[in-house]
């Protein structure tokens, strides 16, 4: 029994684990607002940044005659972010209309959907990543 109370429960474990997260997103969050963004979309942004496919499902606009291409399936990001389907696809529709993504369909299975980086979205990407790192260094710092 002595250890049981020693040692932090799991719940208070599981909820300095929440607590840490919920800080951090909501300081990535103001760091990023100046520049259109939030801490989903910023996400969304990595993930696109650092999946680089080639292949058939390459011949988005974004990529034409471009080679390797930033983009992803989008049930591959919703596996990736906390975010319910419907909010992802609003984030990702956002995103589009700003012209930081694009999206096609994939041309093996036409249920699937391709996102990928535009330009404009890789240069904000390049832009506030030092932001959203100085974050997370700061806040996972403190614990």
């Amino acid at each position: 029994m002595a250890a049981e109370t020693a040692a932090p429960r799991l719940e208070d474990q599981w909820r300095d684990i929440l607590s840490v997260h919920a800080r951090t997103m909501c300081e990535i969050d103001r760091e990023l607002h100046p520049h259109g963004l939030g801490a989903s979309d910023f996400e969304v942004l990595d993930i696109l940044a650092s999946t680089t496919t080639t292949g058939p499902d390459s011949d988005s606009p974004a990529s034409k005659g471009s080679g390797p291409v930033e983009q992803c399936r989008v049930q591959n990001i919703a596996d990736r972010v906390h975010l319910s389907q419907s909010a992802l696809s609003r984030l990702i529709g956002r995103l589009e209309k700003e012209g930081l993504v694009e999206r096609s369909v994939c041309q093996e299975d036409r249920r699937g959907v391709w996102v990928a980086l535009t330009g404009k979205g890789r240069d904000l990407h390049t832009e506030v990543r030092p932001l959203q790192r100085a974050v997370l260094a700061r806040m996972l710092a403190k614990g």
